[in-house]
């Protein structure tokens, strides 16, 4: 695995897990050092925008800024909307976890969707560059999340893992130390994050904020996954009336929004038949025989696992720490 990412024999230094959600950065010998939320504040006064805050300092600022300041998030659906957010939050993530540690132009491996166009990795290269960075290799997500969960990537066997991020799901079927068929889409928490808010403005009339969909998927996703009988619970919103223009509080049944979630499922589920569908026969009885291992944020929703075994009679496995395997995977790969 070192050839992956070294240059002329010399290992990566930093590996970075650049995600839609969270950003997260690993050091060689020190493992994780830096985990907030891929966040950036910028100020509109003068000819060019000038960062304000990023990270975890931003969080509390969604949506309450006045005309003066913009939120940014650099990635959108798991690459890259904003190049010069996106080289701040790096150049930030890089003086926050290193500080006066931070090598003059480390060796970066940086994880990146396996679907990404040149264009996408063009303009990553670019913002890490400009950040401050020195080499940088660009690592498949999948395969960095297979690594993180223990996956035998190096077996000649096949291996599938689905990848379930903010920005996007990727599903990949590895062996002998590669990829052999990955398929990837534009679906993710986020997506799940706009579907529920879209359903209290359509269906109820009632706007939320990005941090209260936030929450309200979270009490949701715990709620799903609990025992029967949790359907008749109610979850709370805080938000604006859109017809009244009041501010208020709703309260929502779980089995309300269940529809909402199954709907974003079946559009993972379907992504995971079509790679079996193409999987090739040896493969596919390794599969078979394995089950398919299930990271990212997102598996934590209770209904994604099980509508993939209804649907395909896989055993799904989850690992103790789904949301790190990409930056785990990242961190074997500079300790290798």
């Amino acid at each position: 695995m070192a050839n992956m990412i070294s240059w002329n024999g010399r290992r990566a230094d930093i590996a970075i897990d650049l995600g839609t959600a969270n950003t997260r950065v690993a050091a060689r010998g020190s493992g994780m050092v830096f985990d907030e939320p891929s966040l950036c504040c910028f100020s509109n006064g003068g000819t060019r925008p000038r960062l304000v805050a990023a990270g975890e300092a931003v969080r509390a600022m969604v949506d309450r800024t006045p005309d003066s300041l913009k939120v940014t998030r650099p990635l959108r659906r798991g690459v890259l909307q904003d190049i010069d957010a996106t080289r701040e939050l790096l150049a930030y993530a890089m003086s926050s976890s290193l500080g006066r540690r931070r090598l003059r132009a480390p060796r970066v491996a940086i994880g990146i969707p396996a679907d990404a166009t040149q264009a996408e990795r063009s303009a990553l290269l670019t913002a890490a560059s400009d950040a401050g960075l020195g080499p940088v290799s660009l690592m498949s997500e999948p395969f960095a999340a297979a690594l993180g969960a223990g996956l035998a990537v190096h077996r000649p066997e096949g291996s599938m893992i689905v990848e379930c991020g903010a920005g996007t799901t990727e599903v990949a079927v590895i062996s002998l130390g590669g990829i052999c068929l990955t398929r990837s889409v534009r679906i993710g928490g986020a997506a799940l994050d706009t579907a529920l808010a879209d359903h209290f403005h359509f269906r109820r009339k009632f706007l939320i904020g990005e941090i209260t969909t936030e929450r309200l998927k979270c009490d949701l996703v715990r709620l799903l996954g609990a025992p029967d009988g949790e359907e008749s619970q109610m979850i709370e919103a805080k938000g604006r009336s859109l017809t009244s223009g009041i501010p208020g509080v709703q309260q929502v049944l779980v089995s309300e929004l269940r529809p909402v979630v199954a709907k974003h499922v079946a559009h993972i589920v379907e992504v995971v038949r079509d790679v079996l569908n193409q999987t090739p026969p040896e493969l596919s009885h390794d599969i078979h025989e394995k089950g398919l291992t299930l990271t990212g944020g997102s598996a934590a929703i209770p209904c994604i696992g099980q509508a993939i075994t209804a649907e395909t009679g896989l055993r799904v496995h989850i690992p103790d720490h789904p949301h790190q395997c990409v930056m785990l995977g990242l961190e074997a790969m500079l300790a290798s």
